[in-house]
Parts: C-alpha cells; structure tokens; sequence
C-alpha cells in the first residue's frame, strides 16, 4: 500500500525497470503463429485470439452512411476483474503493473485480472493468470459489481467482456507486479496521462455506481429514468443499420501494401503487425496484428446545472461493430483529424476544443486496450456549458441526463459505450466530479 499517488507512480516505474519488454513491427505476413487466410482475413495458426476481417456498413445515422472497414472479430468473453479489499476500513483495488504492446508508456495500471479465454485457458501453452479464481465460479469474496460490457465499436465486431468486481475477506498474497490502491488515489490517477489502463476504466465504472449516496433526495433530474430508458429504445428502434462481414481483401478503400493495411486516403487507422517480447507476460514472446489510429480522438461530455442539478449531455451512438448497434455515448466521440475536409463536424465538437479552460473540469489523455490497438490515445474531457448562454438545439439522438442516472445504467450491459464508461469512471471517482456533492464514499 501507497502513502502518496506520487508513490504508486515510483513503484510503477520500478516494475518497468525491472523487467524487460520491446516492441518492433513486422510486416503482417511475417508474423509468427499468425497466417492471412484465402480472402484476405488474418487469424491465428490455433483459431483461437482474434482475427482481422472486413466489414460492410449501410444504413448508418452518421455523417458518411455507408463504409466498408478491416474490423477485429473476437468472439470469446474475457474476463476483466478488480478484486477489493478493505484495510483498517479503507477500500482498497488491487491493480496490476501490465504491459502491453500498444501502450504508450509500455506498463500501466491494469485490472486484478484482465485476460481473454484464450488466455485464461492457456491456449497460448504459457503461464496460469494470477487471482482468476476469484472471479470465475465457484469463487471466494463477495460479488459487488458483475457485467457483460462492449468495447470499442468502431474497431471490434460485437466485442464483450465480463466486467467485475469482488471483495475478498481473507488474506490475499500480493505477487510482485500488484500493488494495493485505496479508492482516493484512484480517484487522482485517473487524471495523470496515461496511467490507468483502459480495462481497468471500464471496471472502475462499476465502482462510481457502487459510491453513489443511496438518498438522492436533493436530485432534480429533467427526465425520468422511464423517459430515459424509451428514449433510448426509441433510438435503437429507429436505427436502420445494417452489417455483414466481408473478406478483408474485398474490403474497398483500404490497400494492403509493405506489410500493413491502411486507408487510401491516409484516414481513420492502419492495421500493422508487432513482435513483442516481455519477461513477465504468460508467455515471453509473441507477434499480433494490432489497429494504429491516425490521430488522437476527443471524448467529452458537456454539463450543464439545470434547477440546481448537474446534467450530462448524451448521444445514442450508431457503431459499426456495438454489440447491439446503438449504445449511449458521450456528448463528443471522435477522431477530429478524420473531419478535417468534410463539411459537417459532428454536434458540439467546436464547443468542446473552443471552451476556455475555466469551463473545463476533467482533461486527461488515456491510452485505449492496448492489448489490440497501438498508440490510441483519447483526449477525455468534461466541460461546462455557461450557465448565462440558452441551451443548445439537441438532435433527436442528444439528451440530458443526471450523472446519477447516467451512472445507474452502468449495471445493465449494452447501454453505455466503453468511452462513456471510461468518463465514467474519471469523474465518479475524482474528488471533484460533476456529481461530487451527491454521492457517498464506499
């Protein structure tokens, strides 16, 4: 355990320095254990992991309805799990210094367990994952938070992981790369730059939800969780989306040239090959195909005190590959570079990069699942309207909800997006959230 946050960060630098980890990329037709299929698609000598294979999109609400993209398919569930602990009445998480290959800084603070089912069942031939048992039945602890979560929509096909939190009673042994952190020097990590990963975010979400103050009293919400819940039914009903899957070498627009596959206008993201090597991973060494981003994206929401009580600006989000299609998302969620020459910006982005830093409550950088995707860095924003300016004109897709409501539909999977999730956690457990003076420490 850390007297200071500033001493989690010493420690996260001494497991880097102590253990050994390089990352070189590779062509993606020389990638050990890995083989590009009749058609294009790339999956693994096993058939287990992942592959990469092409998508066809029509029918979408967005400003460009209809696409075709290379998407990464994994169909197993993987598990992602905080084990919690108290100490002298203190909730502490028990997070690990992981590396993988997409992060930015190499090794950040990653859950308990973060592990797909090909890797949880040694599909791989290496080691066993650490304090699985805890969260696969029958299990020690009580179950505090259980989920099926999406992840990224714009980048995986239908993509779900097992999101939980457990809080053990007894003594549990601390291997050498995990490390206790009370709840309040969480709250401050998540606002140094890439530090928290992205699976520990999304985890962390079920934890904002868990500290809410159980009398909500003093709440005056614009709508009911009733309203809110038809209007986002309404939302999904109303999409006509359609997907299917597509050979990756028939995917238009993208060309696969020395090594990677990339957009022929230089937009979007480019899939690469690495080869990794790490001395404290499952297994030591491995390539993978992984998704590089062209840029870096902004997530914001923006808030606004309406009859005393603060309100989040959110959007029902068509996603190509969202499990269910439409899921509630950000006000703002997008890569600002792939709008460059395009005459509609999505809604209320100049509101977000115009606002002057006065009105700017939360502004991290965080690295996304850099188990999958190579360098994707987010700028994660909240920012206040102005109390003396009229409320914007909302498309039928945009509501106002309270961050307690918003943090409610955490629970239910397949209704906030993993962007919203990881806001989520950012300001739920910030000793400054929007939400602050209406929850309660767990």
């Amino acid at each position: 355990m850390f007297t200071t946050t500033a001493d989690v960060c010493g420690w996260l630098a001494d497991r880097r320095a102590a253990n050994e980890y390089w990352v070189k990329e590779v062509p993606l037709e020389k990638m050990d254990g890995w083989r590009i299929r009749p058609g294009g698609d790339i999956a693994h000598r096993t058939g287990r992991f992942y592959t990469v294979t092409g998508l066809e999109v029509t029918g979408a609400d967005r400003p460009v309805g209809a696409w075709q993209q290379p998407i990464i398919d994994q169909p197993e569930i993987g598990v992602l799990g905080i084990l919690v602990k108290r100490f002298n009445g203190v909730p502490h998480c028990l997070l690990q210094a992981k590396m993988e290959p997409g992060n930015v800084n190499m090794l950040e603070l990653s859950p308990t367990v973060q592990a797909t089912k090909s890797n949880y069942t040694r599909a791989h031939g290496g080691k066993s994952v650490p304090y699985l048992d805890y969260f696969l039945a029958p299990r020690g602890g009580t179950v505090l938070f259980d989920a099926l979560q999406s992840e990224q929509g714009a980048w995986f096909l239908a993509k779900r992981n097992r999101n939980m939190i457990v809080e053990a009673t007894g003594d549990v042994p601390v291997l050498p790369d995990f490390c206790w952190v009370s709840f309040e020097q969480v709250g401050e990590l998540l606002r140094i730059d890439n530090m928290m990963n992205m699976d520990t975010r999304t985890v962390l979400s079920g934890a904002a939800v868990l500290r809410q103050a159980s009398d909500d009293e003093d709440e005056r919400p614009r709508h009911s969780v009733a309203d809110l819940l038809s209007w986002f039914t309404e939302a999904k009903a109303r999409s006509s989306m359609t997907r299917r899957r597509i050979p990756l070498s028939a995917v238009s627009e993208w060309d696969y040239e020395n090594g990677t596959i990339t957009h022929r206008d230089e937009r979007h993201f480019t899939v690469l090959g690495l080869e990794v090597r790490a001395s404290n991973r499952e297994v030591s060494g491995w390539s993978q195909p992984m998704i590089a981003p062209r840029g870096q994206g902004v997530v914001a929401f923006l808030g606004k005190r309406v009859q005393g009580t603060t309100h989040l600006l959110i959007q029902a989000r068509t996603e190509a590959g969202a499990f269910d299609t439409v899921e509630m998302a950000p006000t703002v969620q997008c890569l600002p570079d792939n709008y460059k020459d395009l005459p509609d910006q999505p809604p209320f982005l100049r509101d977000v990069l115009s606002a002057p830093a006065s009105r700017i409550r939360f502004d991290s950088v965080h690295s996304e699942e850099g188990g999958r995707f190579f360098h994707a860095q987010n700028r994660y924003m909240f920012v206040e309207l102005p109390q003396d300016e009229p409320e914007p004109d909302l498309p039928e897709n945009f509501v106002w909800m309270t961050p307690r409501q918003l943090m409610g539909f955490v629970r239910y999977g397949n209704h906030l997006n993993v962007e919203a999730r990881s806001l989520v956690a950012c300001l739920g457990l910030s000793a400054d959230s929007p939400s602050h003076e209406e929850r309660s420490v767990a």
